[in-house]
């Protein structure tokens, strides 16, 4: 198995270099220039062509100081020599290092993106099985139902509707509209800060994880359905073994495989983390970092996160390696 990571994890290289060639080209081809948001003359009683003539002259200035002025081999051989020893840059906003604002960001983020993926599979597991148990019984067609109708619901839709029926003195109000705490919290004991914490992430983590668990829970009743078919579980049953021993001794952990998969594509949550829920919730996590990045067209901190996402996706898709091998034995690393 350590020949097969190292295998991986070399491979890894090349694979980076590419993914950073193609986002860095598209970034800096893209419509937009930093430097018009960056610039700004005040002074009313300049006339419109010295306010031009200074405008450009202060675009010049941090084209010059950004490297922008360069060819874009050139600006990306620059960023990749200075990305191999740790440093991804300032950011253009606020000329702060790019990973240190990131950094800032992790602590948010990731707790919330935990706890979104603990709650999907803990709730799509049980009613997948349950679902694949009882196929085509009244409840199966009720979960299967409401389960499309959660995955088919826009998630700035539900967390709108959230915040309007469940946040809003209007209707009823139950939870905090946004941010992570209560205002004043700061001399509050541990417990009472951990529970304001939880309760302003309820809405949060509950509109990530509807469309989640909802995808998760079919993908789950599909896995289910075709591995009870298969012979052994139909010997299972013949030697007199219960539903429930059938179903949880001999045909949950193969009927596990394909859920496992779906594992790589959940790190680089850790890093977009939901733009959209983050920001109509007014969390400043990597997600709502992200989003703002974009809009102001600060090419280090975009160029950074997606370096972020592309190493996680790849560490993704090893730990799926591992866990197929964790699962299902017949998997050997030896002969790939």
């Amino acid at each position: 198995m350590s020949q097969y990571i190292l295998k991986r994890v070399l491979l890894f290289i090349p694979t980076l270099i590419a993914i950073t060639i193609i986002t860095f080209t598209i970034s800096r081809l893209a419509p937009g220039d930093p430097t018009e948001l960056k610039v700004g003359v005040s002074g009313e009683n300049m006339k419109a062509d010295e306010k031009s003539q200074l405008n450009q002259q202060a675009k010049e200035y941090y084209k010059q100081k950004w490297g922008l002025d360069k060819p874009i081999y050139m600006q990306y051989l620059i960023w990749l020599g200075n990305m191999a020893t740790g440093d991804f840059g300032n950011s253009f906003v606020d000329n702060r290092p790019v990973m240190s604002k990131i950094m800032e960001r992790i602590p948010v983020t990731a707790p919330i993106t935990l706890m979104v993926i603990s709650l999907s599979y803990l709730i799509a597991i049980p009613i997948g099985i349950y679902s694949a148990a009882r196929q085509y019984s009244k409840i199966d067609r009720f979960s299967t139902f409401m389960l499309f109708v959660f995955y088919s619901l826009p998630s700035f839709w539900v967390a709108t509707m959230a915040i309007v029926f469940l946040a809003n003195v209007e209707y009823i109000k139950i939870f905090p509209t946004s941010g992570l705490y209560t205002l004043g919290s700061e001399n509050w004991s541990f417990l009472e800060k951990a529970w304001d914490r939880v309760y302003h992430l309820i809405l949060p983590v509950a509109c990530s994880s509807l469309a989640s668990f909802a995808f998760l829970s079919r993908q789950m009743r599909g896995s289910m359905l075709e591995v009870i078919r298969q012979d052994y579980v139909r010997t299972a049953r013949a030697k007199g073994l219960t539903e429930k021993k059938v179903v949880m001794k001999h045909a949950l952990r193969n009927s596990l495989i394909p859920i496992i998969t779906l594992l790589g594509g959940i790190l680089p949550s850790l890093v977009g983390g939901s733009v959209i829920i983050e920001s109509i919730f007014s969390i400043p996590g990597i997600g709502q970092l992200a989003f703002q990045a974009l809009i102001a067209r600060d090419y280090p901190l975009i160029m950074a996160e997606l370096v972020l996402a592309a190493v996680l996706t790849m560490l993704g898709l090893l730990l799926v390696d591992i866990l197929y091998a964790i699962v299902d034995p017949r998997i050997a690393f030896s002969k790939k």
